[in-house]
């Protein structure tokens, strides 16, 4: 005891020493302290409630004489006392338990000012069952409400219990005995409460013994704990439920097993007490009437508080504060310090471990912990003690910033200081980027090679301790190429490992090796990161894992699949300097997989690296088209010049006329193969195709592209453009029969030409006016004003074919004059029979019917026509000519008709277009009165218009 240190970690509150309020005027037997209030009971039998800071509340008679005990309880506002009331009869005894409801009051005589609590239970302790001795403890433990649990200790050994609803006396009653007790050292001295799960564990002490009894047993069981015992007063509970009893020589502690620690305090142990933690004790001092009151750090070794006090009768702990009850009413009332203060006086001493030990045993938080650390690790700093300082930074790891300790042993003679607050830093999962950074370039500075194995390649639950690239990137700028490996490798960086065998070590081979170990997404993945090195360097086997990867293993993909498999576009990227390379990857590609989703795109990469002149990679794609082909002008006047060879006419090194030809054979047998004849579209982009061609003066390509897209004129435009006049007329052979599907007009195309273009073409003209002639696709005399603008062709050229078409054109006049006439003849004969039947009278003298052929009689009906029938042959119908009412019928059908096509505007100009002759349709419909017919209201509305 005479090692501990003292600290004066408590303080007196309320000025120091202070009186107990004048109203209490009897001798305090007794006190108890509860729920914000301090109770004494004294021996004129009354109780007095004190608020906080000892100020008197309110008194009310209890007993009628002395109180002896008394407790406050915690669940609920009741105090239970034990006094002397009036004896009822000789035979009851005057020892009374009461309960009291502090909660309700009642009035108290006829004075309305005074009130008392209300009583509700009052219990004889001592019966017939249960005999009258000297009560020397008392104690009450609160079970789950309203089941209370009362142990009475008596001078002869024995403990009453009373158990139940003491408010409403639904109690039971049992007595416990310590066995072994001597004469005079029988009486039950303390009593402790301890709940040990379902168990409730009853500690009783006397002078002579230390028992235990377990009161869920019938009858309860008892356990002699020590064979030692104490004196009244000198007995306390812990927070942990440990029995504490005070003796001369030391002060012991009991669990429920058997004597626990023991401290050596000397002294006669007048009061014994138990405040957060501390042991409260006070000592008699054997050279003077004074005694003298310790708090005692238990867990730390020291003395917090220290004071000589005068003799001491009641000790109580209420409001956070420890209150001391003088033999002469006065009082004293120590409270705890707050935890700055007490630091403050620790560190002022330099008692950083003492601060750091209190800290913890008082679960201070961890940030004020760190803070004592640092000041530790501060104080250790300047004194050069750089181990032990850092022992302590490392302690504030995860509350101080760790800049703040880096800092002060960034000196290179510090550096092992250093590196084990990285390594700690990162062991707890704390480390920045740049932590990480620091300490690998500690362990590079160091040369320690085994510390930066263990680093890198410890196992802690598969989780990596600092950050993935800071340590690859460290380690390759240290040239720890295979530690940077390894880390990329182990936490799945694949794209991170082949940079590094691929940019740092050039081992092209072992990085084609890993990427075809992958699984083929992360494959994929890893080749358009670095496809553009593997094509450079390791082309055939870059296309081979490109193959693998787009292909099912090399093999030819089952169509369900192909949209789970990459497309070979996601790689084009890769071949941007390798375009022989690429036309090799998609050649390959295309022989395994005739359909794939991606087929388009594919084909068009194949027409751009077929139909290239040199092979550079014009790269047409880039341009974007909206399927509008006079787009195409402008593009291939401004990128065409690209694709011709160059002035001196000496071709490129790098594709020779050989692999031009031989390529561009390919390029149309892709764009014949690409475009099946029963499919309406073709499996490229047509428009790009077409300005690959044009770029690339691929006329073949042009031709084939413009005939399967109907686009005849550009077809003979292509070899108008050529002066390949043979082709010319042989291409409009074909393409210009209207009986297999042509376009006779094409030949109206040729001899305008023939007539712009300023030679002598004789032959040709001849050859382009047999087929005109004999499709009538030309009147003559456009024929004429058409070769009239050569100047080159004489009238020879066309002097057959004008007479043939003037006889033609002769006999043609001759038949419509023919025609004219007999319409003339038959138009007179017309009205002249309908003047006839206007101003004659007709004589009917058929004597048959027309229809049943029987003779005709009345009532009968005659016809204009000159047809007579019976009336009942007619049936119904009695206005019409049975025999001349089809044919009048049909006659009304077709002006029905021409009337109805008068309307159909749409169905006139399609039969004009479609006509070798626009004119005759137009004169068709004048000579049939479609158009010239009026109705009478629109002429009268026309003629007001005007």
């Amino acid at each position: 005891m005479y090692q501990w240190r003292k600290f004066e970690f408590f303080e007196e509150k309320y000025g120091g020493k202070f009186k107990v309020p004048d109203e209490i005027t009897g001798e305090i037997k007794c006190c108890s302290s509860g729920r914000g209030k301090v109770s004494i009971g004294c021996d004129d039998g009354n109780v007095s409630i004190l608020d906080r800071g000892f100020k008197f509340n309110y008194a009310f008679q209890a007993h009628s004489s002395s109180v002896l005990f008394l407790q406050q309880l915690k669940q609920r506002n009741y105090l239970l006392t034990i006094g002397q009331d009036e004896q009822i009869s000789p035979q009851a005894s005057a020892m009374c338990l009461k309960v009291f409801d502090l909660d309700k009051t009642q009035m108290e005589g006829t004075s309305t000012s005074t009130s008392v609590p209300d009583c509700v239970q009052i219990l004889r302790i001592f019966t017939n069952q249960f005999p009258e001795a000297k009560i020397t403890s008392f104690l009450v433990l609160e079970e789950a409400p309203p089941i209370l649990l009362i142990a009475i200790g008596l001078d002869n050994g024995s403990i009453y219990c009373i158990k139940g609803d003491i408010a409403r006396e639904r109690i039971t009653r049992f007595t416990l005995r310590v066995e072994n007790a001597s004469a005079g050292h029988a009486a039950i001295t303390g009593l402790g409460f301890r709940s040990d799960g379902p168990d409730v564990l009853l500690f009783a002490a006397t002078p002579s013994s230390i028992s235990l009894f377990n009161l869920q047993y019938q009858p309860a069981k008892r356990q002699t704990l020590d064979q030692i015992g104490c004196n009244t007063k000198s007995v306390a509970m812990s927070d942990r439920s440990e029995l504490i009893i005070g003796r001369p020589e030391a002060v012991y502690f009991y669990e429920d097993d058997g004597r626990g620690p023991c401290w050596a305090f000397e002294g006669d142990k007048r009061f014994l007490g138990w405040f957060r933690g501390y042991l409260l004790c006070v000592i008699a001092d054997q050279r003077s009437t004074k005694n003298t009151f310790n708090i005692y750090d238990l867990k730390n070794h020291l003395i917090a508080h220290s004071a000589t006090v005068n003799e001491v009768s009641h000790m109580l702990c209420e409001w956070g504060n420890i209150i001391l009850i003088m033999a002469d009413k006065s009082a004293i009332c120590v409270g705890e310090k707050d935890m700055e203060s007490k630091l403050d006086v620790l560190f002022k001493k330099n008692l950083y471990s003492v601060a750091i030990n209190l800290v913890q045993t008082q679960q201070a938080d961890a940030a004020a912990t760190a803070e004592v650390l640092r000041k530790y690790g501060d104080h250790l700093y300047s004194k050069q003690e750089y181990d032990d300082a850092m022992a302590q930074y490392i302690h504030t790891i995860g509350h101080l910033e760790p800049s703040f300790v880096i800092q002060k042993f960034l000196d290179a003679q510090r550096i092992h200081n250093l590196t084990n607050y990285l390594e700690n830093l990162h062991e707890k999962g704390l480390a920045s980027k740049d932590h990480t950074t620091l300490l690998l370039n500690c362990y590079t500075k160091l040369k320690d090679v085994d510390k930066l194995n263990y680093f890198i390649k410890s196992e802690d639950g598969g989780e990596h301790k600092f950050d993935v690239e800071t340590v690859i990137r460290v380690c390759r700028a240290a040239n720890y190429h295979e530690h940077a490996m390894y880390v990329a490798k182990k936490a799945g960086r694949h794209e991170l490992y082949l940079k590094i065998l691929l940019e740092d070590l050039g081992r092209y081979d072992e990085a084609l090796q890993y990427i075809s170990s992958l699984d083929p997404s992360q494959a994929g993945f890893t080749v358009k990161e670095y496809g553009k090195i593997l094509i450079e360097h390791k082309p055939r086997e870059t296309i081979l894992i490109l193959l693998k990867l787009c292909t099912e293993d090399g093999k030819p993909a089952k169509k369900g699949t192909l949209s789970m498999l990459p497309s070979p576009v996601d790689f084009l990227n890769i071949f941007v300097h390798h375009p022989r390379s690429l036309m090799d990857f998609l050649e390959k590609y295309t022989d395994r997989v005739k359909d794939t989703p991606a087929q388009v795109e594919i084909h068009n990469t194949l027409l751009e690296l077929y139909l290239s002149y040199d092979l550079t990679f014009p790269s047409m794609s880039q341009y974007s088209f909206n399927g509008d082909l006079g787009d195409k002008e402008s593009i291939s006047s401004g990128v065409g010049a690209v694709s011709k060879p160059s002035s001196n006419g000496k071709l490129s090194l790098s594709d020779d006329e050989k692999s031009r030809a031989i390529r561009r054979e390919k390029g149309l047998r892709l764009l014949k193969s690409a475009w099946p004849s029963d499919q309406e579209n073709p499996l490229y982009d047509v428009d790009l195709a077409i300005i690959l061609c044009e770029m690339n003066a691929f006329r073949e390509g042009l031709l084939f592209l413009y005939e399967k897209m109907k686009l005849y004129k550009e077809v003979i435009a292509c070899y108008m453009q050529a002066h390949e006049h043979e082709g010319l007329i042989a291409c409009c052979k074909r393409l210009g029969d209207s009986g297999k599907g042509g376009d006779p007009a094409l030949w109206a195309d040729v001899l305008k030409y023939f007539g712009e273009l300023g030679e002598d073409c004789s032959r040709e003209v001849k050859e382009v006016l047999k087929y005109i002639e004999r499709d009538d696709i030309l009147p003559p005399i456009v024929v004429l004003q058409t070769l009239s603008q050569n100047p080159c062709l004489t009238l020879s050229v066309i002097k057959d074919y004008i007479a043939r078409k003037l006889e033609q054109e002769s006999k043609l006049i001759e038949e419509d004059r023919l025609a004219v006439e007999k319409y003339q003849e038959d138009t007179s004969a017309m009205r002249k029979e309908i003047e006839d039947l206007r101003t004659n009278a007709r004589i009917f003298q058929l004597s048959k019917c027309t229809k049943c052929t029987y003779t005709l009689d009345l009532p009968a009906v005659h016809f204009m026509c000159m047809h007579s029938y019976h009336l009942h042959c007619l049936g119904d119908n009695e206005k019409e000519c049975p025999e001349c009412a089809p044919e009048y019928m049909s006659v009304l059908e077709m002006k029905r008709s021409l009337e109805q096509n008068s309307k159909d505007q749409d169905h006139f100009f399609q039969k004009v277009r479609n006509s070798k002759d626009g004119f005759s349709v137009i004169a068709d419909y004048f000579g049939k009165g479609i158009i010239s017919k009026t109705k009478p209201n629109e002429d009268s509305s026309s003629d007001s218009g005007f």
